[in-house]
């Protein structure tokens, strides 16, 4: 078998991941009800960021944390750069434990008026794509980020939304999804949505970031009616007690569209103990999923 074949054959294998995963399994009393598919992740933005690859993983294990999405650069060292050998070696550590591997997070971004600094990252995110794919994960993470003096927003948001297109395109390939995070002066959620209006290829997916800017305008709820049909299997969350953001309204929401994926702590303030901060904040989160679930009832 080629590459070619075997890229073929093993993209239909690995499409699997984009399905909705039946996460009550086990769970019969969740069985039927909204939001029962709903998993808890880490993004490994600051608390996984000096774990090499065991302990990242036997850290999530002991913390009850289901998935992780890797960020590029990180000690974990999950890079375009590694070997088939080394990628089947990644693929076989997620595969023996009870922790999945969600995804990668890029820093790529398509914004730049320069069009072969544009290039470049969409050469580099088709890097991650594959990389994605060789280690049995299910999508890459990218950024539209931001809009540049004297270039109309119009032309920066066409910009962002072609990149993504061809870059769904590939990645449909590969049965990956490419996930749109809100990020930097982009996050306004009716950028997002002109961008995805553009981008319209389905493996390209909107990752929520829970963002200031989510409470804008007509607020929350108004702001996730407006793109929760082009959600990624990827949405970024931060701690359960936070006062700024209103997160059990955002779990009431996922409840009510019956999400089937994963709601990722994405945390830069770094506890003493991450490990132990880990196990504690997904207890939080469980509760309060609990309470949602009950409140959609």
């Amino acid at each position: 078998m080629d590459r070619r074949q075997f890229l073929q054959v093993s993209a239909v294998a690995s499409s699997a991941a984009l399905v909705p995963w039946s996460f009550a399994r086990g769970q019969s009393d969740l069985e039927g009800k909204k939001g029962a598919n709903i998993r808890y992740g880490l993004v490994t933005y600051q608390w996984g960021k000096d774990w090499d690859l065991p302990t990242l993983i036997a850290n999530c294990e002991a913390a009850g944390v289901g998935g992780v999405e890797l960020r590029t650069t990180h000690k974990h060292g999950v890079e375009p750069s590694l070997s088939p050998a080394q990628r089947d070696e990644v693929r076989k550590r997620f595969a023996d434990s009870s922790v999945v591997c969600v995804g990668i997070g890029s820093d790529e971004r398509f914004d730049n008026p320069d069009p072969a600094k544009v290039a470049a990252a969409i050469e580099a995110t088709k890097a991650f794509v594959e990389l994605s794919h060789d280690i049995g994960a299910s999508g890459v993470k990218v950024k539209p980020d931001r809009f540049w003096p004297d270039v109309p927003r119009e032309k920066t948001i066409a910009q962002i939304g072609e990149s993504l297109q061809k870059l769904g395109e590939f990645a449909e390939g590969f049965g990956q999804q490419v996930r749109l995070e809100v990020h930097g002066q982009c996050a306004e959620l009716p950028t997002i949505k002109s961008i995805m209006d553009i981008a319209t290829h389905p493996n390209v997916g909107v990752c929520w970031n829970s963002n200031p800017q989510d409470l804008q305008g007509d607020g929350l709820e108004a702001n996730f009616r407006m793109v929760c049909d082009r959600f990624g299997q990827t949405a970024h969350i931060h701690l359960m007690e936070s006062e700024t953001y209103p997160h059990d309204k955002l779990l009431d929401l996922y409840v009510g569209i019956d999400y089937s994926g994963w709601l990722m702590l994405e945390e830069g303030k770094v506890p003493e103990d991450p490990a132990a901060a880990l196990k504690s904040e997904r207890e939080r989160f469980d509760a309060a999923l609990k309470a949602a679930r009950l409140r959609s009832a």
